[in-house]
């Protein structure tokens, strides 16, 4: 790789990195080919971008970015192999990580920035996995806000229904 190629590769990781509130840093070396290949579709399915990039270009990249600080843990982990994980809903990284593991052993987490949150670490696939989402977040605000409403229409209902047997059982009598 030439000192342009890798200019760019370090310009493009900027740009993506100062755009992104979520990205992830993972191990999936010693992964043959073919898995690497079926991880890439999963990824590809759930619009998650999969990169491998050198360490050192990660790390110039982040050094770069201007407005954000990252934690000197997201440095730390900046060795071996590492592929670079970008999305758009911070918890879906870590469920495509975890559905792959059911059969592989790899990816491992290194470290993952959700929200200027820095997760170091395989052992905190679980909590990122089980964040919410910004639409999982609004919907249980919605269904909040629209159960009070459901009960007062269901209340009305009822005793609407109520009043109607009173009223019916009240003409009978008067007939009978």
């Amino acid at each position: 790789m030439t000192r342009a190629d890798k200019l760019a590769v370090i310009e493009e990781l900027k740009e993506k990195f100062s755009n992104a509130n979520y990205f992830y840093l993972a191990d999936s070396s010693t992964l043959p080919v073919d898995k690497v290949n079926e991880l890439r579709k999963l990824c590809y399915e759930k619009e998650i971008e999969l990169r491998v990039v050198k360490n050192t270009l990660i790390q110039k990249a982040l050094e770069q970015v201007e407005g954000k600080e990252y934690d000197e843990a997201l440095f730390g982990v900046l060795k071996g192999p590492t592929s670079v994980i970008f999305t758009e809903v911070g918890n879906t990284p870590a469920k495509v990580i975890k559905e792959f593991r059911k059969s592989n052993e790899k990816p491992v987490l290194k470290a993952a920035y959700v929200d200027s949150s820095v997760y170091v670490g395989d052992d905190q696939l679980d909590v990122l996995a089980a964040l919410k989402s910004k639409d999982e977040l609004i919907g249980e605000v919605i269904l909040l806000l629209q159960s009070p409403a459901k009960n007062v229409i269901s209340g009305l209902k009822g005793a609407g229904g109520k009043l109607a047997g009173i009223l019916k059982t009240l003409s009978e009598r008067e007939n009978a």
